[in-house]
């Protein structure tokens, strides 16, 4: 473990740090490793959002790539895929001893599918079979959003013995779904014949967001209520909803990780599927900047933080071990209170979801365009490129035919 008092601690009281922000700089420049090695860093993700502020911002560190794809004739779709790729192998290779020293429980990768296929089953298990083979090193885990399709491809892929990180959660409704698929895969599995003890997953719940939404929903409420003790009431329940929401998601790990059924499994070397925490840095400058890490610390799980929380944690972070499973009947009464006032946490996770879907696939088709901006530069200079800038676009009744074409001919 590494030389960081605030990290070891974390660690001592089970929770593991991850860092949720990767780039090429990052990794050139040696910082990533010194944050393993010095820092006690465990494990980091990445996301399309993540990507796109990555290459956009890269002053260079990807230019040169990018040019070389082009000239070989690559579509913009794949130029993306392989710098992606290569960082994400990268950050496996640096992360590999802390994999093996851990017997498997740290030192993992995160690679989303394309964020055009969160509602496509199976479009969603093929890319993320791809993906995997493509990366080809044990600590990666491919993310998959927990759509009511990306649980079922969940479901069979760690039934194919693939590393999940499943993630776009925001609702107990959603952490549910997600545990019992992950049951349900190490069932399909061991009927298999195959080692279940070697695959790994995390169940990433966003946190920030929900406080985001319910705040100002908690806002419309106490415009609108004349009763001063209601309205009292309800601003006292302010920035309350996300930790009370992490509360009751790690009750439900207790309960489904606890029972005969996983037990049973565990018998036979299954893991636990941790919980992660994501989105923990804190949006309202009136909460403080580490308000949801250090309130959410407990066994078997991840707190995977942006870089800025990171070294907040590091500077002037506090340990208090168990913290998640603390003031439980608080955070009981917190949603049963927003829940008379109207605002269900079930549905305010459903609306987070969407949003976050759509986010994201906002923040492919802007990477999308910047690699399309490289391209026309380069066309200008007369160099042979193929296959235009397409917005690529989701919904519900499926990815745009031309992205599943563009992903085929790989």
């Amino acid at each position: 473990m590494a030389q960081s008092s605030a990290n070891h601690e974390l660690f001592k009281a089970g929770q593991s740090p991850w860092l949720d922000q990767l780039s090429r700089s990052l990794i050139k420049s040696g910082k990533l490793k010194e944050l393993i090695e010095t820092k006690g860093l465990l494990g980091i993700t990445s996301n399309p959002s993540i990507f796109q502020k990555s290459i956009s911002e890269s002053h260079g560190s990807y230019e040169k790539d990018i040019r070389k794809y082009y000239r070989k004739g690559a579509s913009t779709l794949e130029v993306y895929d392989a710098l992606t790729i290569a960082d994400i192998q990268a950050a496996c290779d640096l992360f590999l001893g802390t994999f093996k020293s851990s017997s498997g429980q740290n030192g993992f990768v995160s690679l989303e599918v394309l964020p055009t296929l969160a509602y496509d089953l199976n479009a969603t298990v093929e890319e993320a079979k791809r993906l995997y083979r493509a990366v080809n090193r044990p600590n990666v885990m491919i993310k998959v959003p927990a759509t009511p399709q990306g649980v079922e491809a969940f479901r069979e892929l760690t039934g194919c013995g693939i590393n999940v990180n499943v993630t776009l959660m925001f609702s107990t409704k959603h952490y549910q779904d997600v545990a019992y698929a992950y049951l349900d895969g190490l069932e399909l599995l061991q009927k298999s014949g195959k080692n279940i003890a070697a695959v790994h997953s995390v169940a990433s719940v966003f946190v920030s967001r929900i406080d985001s939404l319910v705040d100002k929903k908690i806002d419309k409420l106490c415009d609108a209520e004349t009763d001063a003790g209601r309205k009292s009431g309800l601003e006292q329940l302010k920035g309350k909803a996300a930790i009370a929401n992490s509360k009751m998601v790690y009750r439900e790990f207790r309960k489904i990780f606890g029972s005969a059924r996983f037990q049973k499994l565990q018998a036979e070397g299954a893991n636990f599927q941790k919980v992660l925490w994501g989105s923990t840095s804190t949006k309202n400058p009136k909460y403080p900047d580490l308000y949801y890490v250090e309130t959410l610390i407990g066994p078997e799980t991840v707190n995977t933080m942006p870089e800025n929380t990171f070294y907040a944690f590091l500077d002037h972070g506090k340990v208090f071990s168990g913290s998640i499973e603390s003031n439980i009947q608080e955070a009981v009464e917190s949603v049963n209170y927003l829940k008379e006032a109207g605002i269900d946490l079930i549905e305010v996770g459903s609306i987070l979801q969407r949003e976050g879907v759509q986010a994201f696939a906002d923040s492919f088709d802007q990477l999308m365009r910047t690699l399309e901006d490289a391209r026309e530069k380069l066309r200008k200079k007369n160099t042979a490129v193929r296959t235009p800038f397409i917005s690529y676009g989701i919904g519900e009744d499926g990815v745009a035919k031309k992205l599943d074409e563009q992903i085929g001919r790989y």
